[in-house]
């Protein structure tokens, strides 16, 4: 019993760190919705009201975001949305840390170590995925028109 209850626990904590550096970029349009919802509680949308405010104020800062970072050419402009992204999910990659670490480590200087080194890497996975997954798109009103058709058949369908 011993055995297995070490054998959950250890795969409990991979499925922890798994679900925090998947969805480190979605921290801050999550603190954006709760902090929208909560507004909206206290000042009376009631409970059929408050989730959908705050679902829609998450997914608006998410999409807005999203077409900032990939709209812009300016390097310092995407740095800022990046930041603001990151910054948010390396203080919750802080605790998230500290809390492991109070778990297996005694010593709280080491504590401290593998909590701001948990910090370094969800900040940096948040920043990773939102820079490398989208590319600077060129804004040019006449692509619609300009462009050549794809191609429908394949290089085999060519060949029968």
């Amino acid at each position: 019993m011993l055995a297995l209850g070490l054998l959950l626990n250890t795969v409990g904590l991979g499925v922890i760190c798994w679900l925090m550096f998947t969805l480190a970029v979605y921290i801050l349009p999550f603190f954006v919705g709760l902090n929208a919802g909560f507004w909206a509680y206290h000042s009376g949308a009631g409970v059929l009201g408050t989730p959908i405010v705050a679902i829609a104020a998450g997914g608006i800062t998410l999409a807005i975001a999203q077409v900032a970072f990939a709209m812009t050419q300016s390097l310092i402009l995407r740095a800022v949305i990046a930041a603001v992204f990151a910054l948010p999910a390396t203080l919750a990659g802080y605790h998230l840390a500290l809390a492991m670490a109070h778990l297996g480590v005694p010593s709280p200087a080491w504590q401290q170590f593998f909590a701001c080194l948990g910090a370094i890497f969800i900040g940096g996975t948040a920043w990773t995925r939102l820079t490398v997954l989208t590319a600077p798109r060129q804004f040019d009103s006449n692509a619609a028109v300009v462009s050549d058709p794809q191609p429908v058949l394949t290089a085999t369908a060519h060949q029968q």
